[in-house]
């Protein structure tokens, strides 16, 4: 733990009666003022992560700090934690303002001290003149940052995000993903996303916890999670992958297809088999004896910026590939990777287990 650690869980498990785990012996630690993703399937555990937070329910198992404190037993409303729900929850008999407003009546604010703070949360998420305008008239969009704006006036150290874009259209939800990185950008306060959506939590993210059957499988920064997954969940469940049987022959050299290739990856053991990834873009087309591989085309479309085509090796294997080159359904042609875009894989490694190898090697020079 971190002086900057504001939340941490550890070992924490959610069950309901004699169901399975929803959240299995979790661990982890959420830093002051990032914006974090819990990323994953309906069913994975992340929304339960947020109402562990948020103090909806309680853990069967585990201890949840924050700010060094345990918190497991501390009522929803005494945590400086607030949250902002797929619908916004907002009160639809209420204006604008009274909506905002609403928390801080509660705590019985004197009506002056409401009236400014209100404003300036209004002015914040560009809502200023929007005081009296009624919820059934606003824009999704515009609810959305009521909600925010709902969220923030009550000042908490974190704001619960659980998938607040999921309802909007898709030119709406790029917007708004936009506006609510700058927001908590502006804000400097912690953010936690709840998505299932792997655009958008590359997108938007400093951190991003990849969650499945409730553990986390992987967490990181957008680039670490999408540039070195840790299992094959994480390679398919992060953009699109081409991954295939190998063995690894030594440190930086691997076989794949019949071939030996270069590579990057190291801390294995020698001809363990191992599964490889390459992704879509890090394929050039070349001609059929320039390439690594060779390969048949089988299919082709175009997607506007680049066309993306399915192709298939003499062993079977499906490889596709995002090129602004257009090929020819039916032809042998050639692909070209450089060794860095060959990320190698140990079958079913846990973030723990892929720690533990690096450091081994890092330590003694080789795997153990």
């Amino acid at each position: 733990m971190t002086d900057n650690t504001i939340i941490r869980f550890e070992g924490v498990t959610k069950q309901y009666d004699d169901d399975p785990a929803v959240l299995d012996s979790v661990s982890f630690e959420i830093e002051r003022g990032k914006f974090y993703t819990l990323l994953g399937p309906s069913g994975c555990g992340k929304t339960t992560i947020l109402r562990l937070i948020a103090g909806f329910t309680e853990a069967s198992q585990g201890e949840i700090y924050f700010n060094g404190k345990m918190i497991n037993h501390v009522p929803a409303n005494e945590r400086q934690v607030n949250t902002v729900f797929q619908d916004y929850a907002l009160f639809p008999h209420l204006n604008v303002f009274e909506n905002v407003a609403f928390g801080l009546r509660i705590k019985k604010m004197k009506n002056a001290q409401i009236q400014q703070k209100v404003k300036e949360e209004l002015k914040f998420v560009n809502l200023e003149g929007y005081e009296t305008r009624e919820i059934k008239e606003m824009s999704g969009g515009q609810r959305q940052r009521v909600a925010i704006a709902r969220a923030i006036v009550n000042e908490p150290e974190v704001i619960l995000l659980d998938e607040p874009l999921s309802a909007l259209d898709l030119k709406l939800r790029t917007e708004m993903q936009y506006e609510l990185r700058e927001l908590q950008r502006r804000l400097g306060i912690t953010f936690i996303f709840v998505t299932h959506d792997q655009e958008e939590a590359l997108a938007m993210s400093d951190e991003i916890f990849v969650l499945n059957k409730g553990k986390i499988q992987q967490s990181g920064t957008p680039t670490d999670i999408y540039d070195e997954p840790i299992n094959r969940f994480v390679a398919d469940f992060i953009g699109e992958s081409n991954i295939v049987p190998g063995k690894m022959i030594q440190d930086f050299k691997v076989e794949f297809v019949g071939k030996q290739f270069e590579c990057v990856d190291r801390g294995f053991n020698p001809n363990e088999s191992v599964e490889i990834v390459i992704r879509p873009e890090d394929l050039e087309i070349t001609k059929k004896d320039q390439g690594k591989l060779k390969v048949r085309v089988d299919s082709q479309l175009f997607r506007g910026v680049h066309y993306e085509i399915c192709c298939y090796d003499e062993a079977g294997n499906e490889w596709l590939v995002h090129s602004t080159k257009k090929a020819v359904v039916g032809d042998e042609i050639g692909l070209y990777f450089d060794p860095e875009a060959i990320h190698v894989m140990r079958f079913g490694e846990t973030e723990e287990e892929f720690d533990k190898r690096l450091e081994a090697y890092n330590e003694d020079g080789h795997a153990n």
